[in-house]
Formats: structure tokens, C-alpha cells, sequence
């Protein structure tokens, strides 16, 4: 496949064990050609720091798991500490799947096309009787926040900021909608895997897979990183808000290293029972289609509750001293 053009970009950042160094400087952070809470478009500037190239995999996550005996928040059986006055009698260990639908449904219904399978998780990505072998490159499923933390720790790493993941996402590139341009498929190419087709029913894909591709199966973006967007959305530390404040006291000014919400901003305001907190999550994922979530894009983002884990979400890490 041919790959994008990154006019104005720099050459690819320096590589050191499987990351890449993005020095820092400033971006304009967010959007307000798309969804309200990528607005408004604003000037911040981060530190350097090294990235991963790719999402964890599911091979780098196995060895993670074989090094600690960790179990995933999906393996286990839900603690009633998290929910106060739930009924758990009965509920077993698993995770959303996504179930491509039928026919023609409401897209306002995401259970349309999610349904909990009791023993998913990301040994078994589709539920029981579904392995990952033979996908031991394609980025690790199934990881709930405390998860990704657990190996960002144990990799001596963490997870990035709202921030520096976009800012790494735009390659080097400012302004632009997506991380190769402002065309979502210049000349035709397909530059992301994201949904091709009617979303949820079909899709025009020469293969017909609607799930994740190996990592790297389409081009590096100007500072040389794969599946920024699209294939799975990636967790941040930061917690979520809608709004976004632009922080700062003139419009010549960038905002330093921004952060997110607090915890209890964080809470969906349409749920005032729930006590879950909620991180961004960034970079869309192979369920994005131009009928539906056209959040392939950089500034793209999302809220997920931090107990969650679904067949679209993994993560990747970053280190702030690496090299030093």
C-alpha cells in the first residue's frame, strides 16, 4: 500500500526498544469541524517524551501476564465494593463483545450491536471457544484502565495523556483532521482500519473482517507510529469532561502540558447514581465508519467508564525518561 505523504512533517522520530522519542513543543490541540467535546480548538504545548510504536499486542500482553500471573478486571467476578447495592447474584466474569447486526437498526441503540459474553476476555476475544492464537500481533482486547496501568506499570512506563497521545497521533503535522491530511482517503487509499461498508451490518472489505488487524498494517504516521488511528481505542490517564476549557489569559498563549477533569467531573451527568469514573479514551477504532462515530481522527475522543472493557479498546504506553 502506498503510503501518505507528510509534507511539512519531520522525519521519523528516533527509535529506542520498540518506542519513539516526540519532542515537545506546541499543537493545536482539538477540533470544531466534528463533535462537541472536541471543541474548541486550542494552543497547548507538551514536554518531550518516548511513545510505543504500536499498540501493546497481544503476545507483549501474554508475557506480561506469564512474568506476574496478572488477571484482568474481565477475568474476574465483579467486586461488590464497586457497586454499592447492585445485585451481582449470579453475574460471571466477561466482557462486550461486538455482534455485527442483521439488519438495519437504531444507531442511537448501541445494544443493537454490543452484548456482554459471559468468558470474553482478551485470551478470548469473542467469548468462549475463541482463542488469540494466530493474533498474537493484533493489540491486546478486553483491558478495563486498572489493566493497562498494571503493565504500563510493570513495563516500567505509563499510560499518556489526552495531550501527548494526540499530539503524537498528528505526526508532526498541525491543524489537520486526520493524522495524514485533511481527506480521509486521499486518492483512494485506505490509510486505517476502520469500518468500510454500511456500519453495523456490512462491510465492503475484500476479506470481510470487521474485527483488528495486525498491528502495522498500514502506514507509520510522520513520527513513525502505527495504528494511531483506528483498529482500537487507546487509553489515557487523563479523566473526561465534555467541555474544554481553553486555560488560558491570551489567545498568543499555549496551554503547558494539559490535564483532564477531575474524578467527580468525570461522572455521566445522565446516570447521577453512578460513581464511575470515566477516562478519555483517543484514536477511534475498526467500528468508526462514515455513517457512524467518524472518530478516526486526531483530535477524536471519547469517554469510557474505567471498569469497562469491550472488543475495541487497548492502549499503549509512554515513558517521560527514557533515554535520560
Amino acid at each position: 500500500m502506498k503510503a501518505a505523504s507528510h509534507r511539512g512533517a519531520p522525519a521519523p522520530t528516533p527509535s529506542l526498544g520498540g518506542m519513539r522519542h516526540i519532542e515537545g513543543g506546541a499543537f493545536a490541540m482539538g477540533s470544531d469541524r466534528f463533535y462537541a467535546e472536541e471543541r474548541p480548538a486550542r494552543r497547548v504545548k507538551v514536554d518531550s517524551f518516548w511513545i510505543d510504536e504500536t499498540p501493546v499486542t497481544n503476545a507483549a500482553f501474554a508475557a506480561f501476564v506469564a512474568a506476574t500471573g496478572y488477571r484482568t478486571l474481565a477475568e474476574l467476578p465483579p467486586d461488590p465494593k464497586l457497586y454499592p447495592g447492585a445485585d451481582l447474584e449470579g453475574i460471571q466474569p466477561g466482557s462486550l463483545v461486538f455482534r455485527k447486526a442483521a439488519g438495519l437498526v437504531d444507531l442511537d441503540d448501541p445494544s443493537q450491536w454490543w452484548a456482554f459474553i459471559e468468558g470474553a476476555d482478551w485470551r478470548h476475544p469473542t467469548g468462549p471457544g475463541s482463542s488469540i492464537e494466530g493474533l498474537e500481533q493484533h493489540p491486546v482486547v478486553h483491558v478495563a484502565h486498572c489493566d493497562a496501568e498494571a503493565y504500563a506499570k510493570w513495563a516500567g512506563k505509563s499510560l499518556p495523556t489526552e495531550a501527548e497521545w494526540e499530539y503524537a497521533a498528528r505526526g508532526g503535522a498541525d491543524g489537520q483532521e486526520y493524522a495524514w491530511g485533511d481527506e480521509l482517503s486521499p486518492d483512494g487509499q485506505i490509510l486505517a482500519n476502520y469500518w468500510l461498508g454500511l456500519f453495523p451490518v456490512s462491510t465492503i472489505k475484500a476479506d470481510g473482517n470487521y474485527r483488528t488487524t495486525p498491528v502495522g498494517s498500514f502506514p507509520a504516521n510522520g513520527h513513525g507510529l502505527v495504528d494511531m488511528i483506528g483498529n482500537v481505542w487507546e487509553w489515557t490517564r487523563d479523566w473526561y469532561a465534555a467541555a474544554q476549557a481553553a486555560k488560558t489569559r491570551s489567545p498568543c498563549c499555549a496551554i503547558p502540558n494539559p490535564r483532564g477533569a477531575t474524578l467527580a467531573q468525570s461522572y455521566e451527568s445522565g446516570a447521577p447514581g453512578s460513581r464511575i469514573g470515566r477516562k478519555v479514551l483517543k484514536g477511534g477504532s475498526h467500528l468508526c465508519a462514515v455513517n457512524y462515530c467518524q472518530r478516526y481522527r486526531p483530535a477524536a475522543r471519547h469517554p469510557q467508564q474505567i471498569d469497562s472493557a469491550t472488543s475495541h479498546i487497548g492502549f499503549r504506553c509512554v515513558s517521560r525518561k527514557r533515554g535520560e
